[in-house]
């Protein structure tokens, strides 16, 4: 058992620093571990912060985009200085606000779905840590534990208590493993799985887990290299999602309503339900039909629960063999509709496969009841109406053709060309397009570690890439230490979306003129490239910042690129928000417009206005 002794708890795991290092000035957190997994700023950190003025870097040179007096900025006004929110918005999560949420109709989930506060709803001041918050512990650690400061919610280990999913141990909460359908932990039901589904080999890299509880199902899934984007609602248990993502698992808040999910098609090499409680047979089968949109040609989908096994389980489900039956029933027909495969089916598992290609299907589908979407419409989701229709497979030249092309196991995978680029689907990215931008940000990340030399260490787990194109900062971080949230803007010129998912990535659509679905203090290091001058004149440049204050963790980082012009009036915000910043030429020099802004959030809590520098 992992213990946290009450002095150790109100520490801070971690002190940022500036270090001067020739004409280089970039930051450093020191981390001094201990036995539970936090650390312990040092007193030579922090003399070293007192000693070195960041404030200017000599290498920075202005002169070749502001004429008139050479190097000057000339910006007198004070930045506006955010409070804080109080207590109460802890875990504020503004578009699954729960009082906003039961406004809206139960029908379909509707309360349960993106809600955001119009503009004069809007909160403008900074989301407080809980007293006592922590930095998590290290992956794998915090896969199975939690610090119970940082999600003071324990109504899961009450409800849950017999199904293995948490418990509360001393300061801590422990993850077993187990879930509601898998009692003996997640390894062994994803041996089961395992047997029928080539988890194994990289054919199987990325998986979508729909009502994923405390994502134990996508934690124990990384060791074998699959990645699983795993959402559940903001509901009656507390901070499932949250707990996801404090145990350094990939996850979001979401849910299958009426609004399509925020993701291309033909995104995942599988989907999975355990006793999620989607009604998969309801509203002519379209929560199915969506799970269709986003599956890979060839992927396979796993329910485990009810009513799969019902004969045997009606009893401890507490529902009728009628009602069971016919459940079932309807979902074995929708299946045979969207030419799904029964591969499996034993115990409370049933595994089905959907085809490679629409010529396969020939025979197997009853087209008189075959309702199929607009080709054009597959990955236009943001916002739209999820509909009871099939979405149409890509065109293929054979029968034994994967439609949409075929993707490479994973880790080939990440840098091998893309079916979508290949086939010339994403318009104005061609293959030379593609292994320029993979040589670039290879050179970019190369220059960030330079900067922040710990950025591969383990100390950033959630990372988020809020504009990530083709995905390339993600693959060249690649690595079981980290896992990248790739966000494409709704405004983007060109979808990429489809391309991160073939690459063996996962990521989102994402609108940044709103809030992220994530609760508070999720991600440990965010990278915004670009995002300001795509959102210039869309929305507030204060409202992106105070949503990234929110979902960043204390303590932790952000790398901005973008022009010097805009980098200028993103630090002046920045200093509002108890952000340290530290401006950092191109890594081509000082003659290159685009520079790099590096910033680290300080420490402070609700009722205090501690912050890492001054104790």
């Amino acid at each position: 058992m992992a213990k946290i002794n009450s002095a150790d708890s109100r520490t801070r795991s971690s002190v940022s620093i500036f270090i001067v290092v020739g004409l280089c000035c970039f930051f450093y957190i020191l981390g001094a571990w201990q036995k539970s997994g936090f650390g312990k700023g040092d007193s030579i950190a922090v003399e070293i912060t007192k000693q070195t003025d960041c404030s200017v870097l000599a290498n920075l040179n202005f002169e070749t985009h502001h004429t008139g007096e050479a190097g000057v900025i000339d910006d007198q006004s004070k930045a506006e200085v955010f409070k804080s929110c109080g207590a109460r918005y802890i875990d504020y999560t503004p578009c699954q606000d729960q009082r906003r949420a039961m406004t809206f109709p139960r029908q379909n989930m509707i309360y349960r779905e993106r809600h955001c506060p119009p503009e004069e709803e809007k909160l403008h001041c900074l989301i407080p840590a809980p007293k006592g918050y922590v930095t998590p512990f290290p992956w794998p650690k915090s896969r199975d534990y939690v610090p119970y400061a940082n999600a003071p919610y324990k109504s899961l280990t009450v409800e849950k208590a017999v199904q293995n999913w948490i418990q509360y141990e001393g300061n801590v909460f422990r993850f077993p493993g187990g879930g509601t359908q898998f009692p003996q932990g997640a390894d062994a039901y994803i041996d089961q799985l395992a047997s029928v589904i080539p988890i194994q080999n990289g054919t199987v890299r990325t998986a979508l887990d729909t009502g994923c509880g405390v994502a134990s199902w996508g934690a124990y899934l990384l060791k074998r290299n699959v990645i699983a984007m795993s959402f559940a609602p903001r509901d009656s248990h507390e901070a499932q999602v949250q707990f996801a993502l404090e145990r350094g698992v990939p996850a979001v808040i979401g849910v299958l309503g009426t609004i399509k999910l925020s993701y291309p098609s033909r995104a995942f090499d599988m989907a999975h339900c355990s006793r999620c409680l989607i009604p998969w047979g309801a509203n002519d089968g379209m929560y199915m039909m969506e799970v269709d949109r986003v599956l890979r040609p060839g992927g396979y989908w796993v329910l485990s629960g009810p009513p799969i096994n019902w004969k045997n389980n009606y009893q401890a489900w507490q529902r009728t063999k009628e009602d069971l039956e016919e459940e079932q029933r309807k979902i074995e027909e929708i299946a045979k509709l969207l030419c799904w495969e029964k591969t499996h089916e034993k115990g409370e598992i049933a595994i089905w496969r959907k085809s490679l290609n629409a010529d396969s299907c020939h025979g197997k589908q009853d087209d008189s009841h075959a309702n199929m979407c607009e080709s054009t419409s597959a990955d236009d989701v943001w916002y739209k109406k999820m509909e009871a229709c099939i979405t149409p497979y890509p065109d293929v030249k054979s029968g034994d053709e994967v439609s949409g092309g075929e993707v490479k196991p994973f880790p080939e995978r990440l840098n091998a060309i893309p079916p979508r680029i290949a086939s010339g689907s994403v318009p104005g990215v061609f293959v030379d397009t593609y292994l320029d931008d993979n040589k670039l940000w290879r050179k970019h990340v190369k220059a960030y570690k330079k900067i922040n030399k710990i950025i591969d260490s383990g100390r950033y787990r959630n990372i988020m890439d809020m504009n990530a194109g083709l995905g390339s900062f993600a693959a060249a971080l690649e690595s079981p230490k980290l896992w990248v949230m790739n966000v494409v803007p709704t405004i983007s010129e060109k979808n990429t979306l489809g391309v991160i998912y073939e690459r063996g990535l996962i990521g989102i659509y994402h609108d940044w003129c709103e809030a992220f679905s994530t609760y508070p203090r999720t991600y440990d290091l965010i990278h915004a490239n670009g995002v300001f001058s795509l959102y210039k004149n869309k929305c507030k440049a204060e409202d992106i910042l105070l949503e990234m204050d929110r979902i960043l963790r204390p303590e932790g980082a952000v790398i901005f690129r973008d022009d010097v012009d805009v980098l200028i009036k993103v630090k002046k915000i920045a200093g509002g928000i108890r952000w340290n910043t530290k401006m950092v030429d191109h890594e081509d020099g000082p003659l290159v417009p685009e520079k790099i802004l590096v910033a680290v959030k300080q420490y402070w809590v609700v009722g205090g206005d501690n912050s890492t520098s001054s104790e």
